[in-house]
């Protein structure tokens, strides 16, 4: 696993420290990949910080759990480092990513699913944190974790990471009327949850 520790920047003159933030945002996506696969370290942990968040946080409205959204977010960038080679550089790295996130994802939920149904596992889900990463409320992280993770999956790809239905299609290797089926029930689940959240 891939823990990226920050660096000190207490240590370097405030010039430094101005001077190297402007040369980090001025760094392409396109040379950071030239320079991991060159095996700069800096680049690729350039390349984990800029991605971590969104990937992080694909996982986790996916999979429900924080260590296991961590696990998932981690070993997806390592696969991407490891077949970053193959990536097609003229495409962003953040949704090849992601998609890979999914995958894992949902492979995650639907194992535990699997040990819940033979009870090698309890049925009761972890309670949902009392500060959900991004934007979204408590009472949507919770009605999210009750979708199936086919519907959760497609939910969070379409509505938080803003796939398009064809992009969605392409990365879950799925035909596009899966998908529209898929988010249609998906968001009335989605909807009749947070009604019936709302009564209580």
């Amino acid at each position: 696993m891939i823990r990226v520790a920050a660096p000190d920047v207490q240590a370097l003159p405030a010039t430094r420290q101005s001077q190297r933030g402007v040369r980090m945002r001025r760094r392409s996506e396109r040379s950071l990949i030239a320079g991991a696969l060159a095996g700069s370290e800096a680049d690729l942990e350039a390349l984990f910080r800029r991605h971590w968040p969104r990937a992080y946080r694909a996982a986790y409205l996916i999979v429900h759990d924080h260590a296991a959204a961590e696990d998932i977010a981690q070993e997806a960038f390592m696969s991407a480092v490891r077949h970053l080679d193959r990536f097609d550089r003229r495409r962003q790295l953040g949704p090849w990513l992601r998609t890979i996130v999914a995958n894992r994802a949902i492979d995650w939920a639907r194992a535990r699913a699997a040990r819940r149904e033979t009870g090698s596992e309890p049925l009761d889900a972890p309670a949902p944190p009392d500060s959900p990463p991004g934007l979204h409320s408590p009472a949507v992280v919770t009605a999210l974790a009750e979708l199936s993770p086919e519907h959760r999956a497609v939910v969070v790809l379409r509505y938080v990471l803003e796939y398009t239905p064809g992009e969605i299609a392409r990365a879950l290797e799925l035909p596009r009327g899966t998908v529209n089926s898929r988010l249609r029930r998906g968001l009335d689940a989605l909807e009749a949850s947070l009604r019936e959240a709302d009564l209580r």
